[in-house]
């Protein structure tokens, strides 16, 4: 028998289906009978590198833009996500979302990782973002978050300062085009195995039932 499952998942901090996708991924692994044996490794993925680290837009108007959607499809792309947050336990607020880089913010991550607070600092961006719309480009925001989640001050306002971590996350973005990682939120297991997409807490179970029992 393993004594170990490896599971790695791309996401992105502004990826509203990342977000979604993580809490059913949670769930999934809180009710599975071998959760002490999975080991989540998450890595960095840049939704749209090309963002400006400040954006003079909201989110319906990257997507009219960019996307060439018109009103009534970013009014129903939106609602979607929304509705489906909203079971899951999650409020957006999309539309008053500014767009941002989300470089320096996976360099962040990677600095929490390395005093074991990567995964609240992660859950606080990703829940400033979508539900209160902050502005993570904002500097003293970053700082509050950080210091919230467990991240020394001084060494988060060096990170912002510099350049620390800019290897790591260009090796995730590395990692995930050799697997053929193409958009986010993306699950692999064992790697090997892919989920993709915020799928039902069921699909999650599934593969972790799978990729345990063929390591018996």
């Amino acid at each position: 028998m393993t004594n170990e499952i490896a599971v790695d998942v791309w996401s992105d901090v502004v990826c509203p289906w990342c977000y979604l996708g993580k809490r059913r991924f949670e769930k999934a692994l809180a009710e599975f009978p071998h959760r002490a044996a999975v080991r989540v490794r998450w890595r960095s993925f840049e939704l749209d590198p090309t963002t400006p680290a400040r954006s003079d837009v909201l989110v319906p108007d990257q997507l009219r833009q960019k996307m060439g959607l018109s009103d009534e499809q970013v009014e129903e792309a939106l609602g979607r996500v929304t509705a489906l947050a909203a079971a899951d336990g999650l409020s957006y607020r999309l539309a008053d979302a500014r767009p941002v880089n989300t470089f320096t913010l996976h360099r962040l991550m990677h600095l929490a990782d390395t005093v074991e607070a990567g995964d609240p600092l992660r859950e606080s961006l990703m829940h400033a973002y979508t539900s209160e719309a902050a502005d993570l480009s904002d500097r003293e925001v970053l700082l509050t978050l950080s210091r919230a989640a467990g991240v020394p001050e001084e060494s988060a306002a060096a990170l912002l300062s510099g350049t620390d971590f800019t290897e790591e996350v260009r090796e995730d973005e590395a990692l995930a085009r050799r697997l053929g990682v193409r958009g986010v939120p993306a699950f692999v297991l064992e790697g090997r195995y892919l989920v993709s997409g915020a799928q039902p807490v069921e699909v999650f179970a599934e593969a972790l039932t799978r990729v345990w029992d063929e390591a018996a």
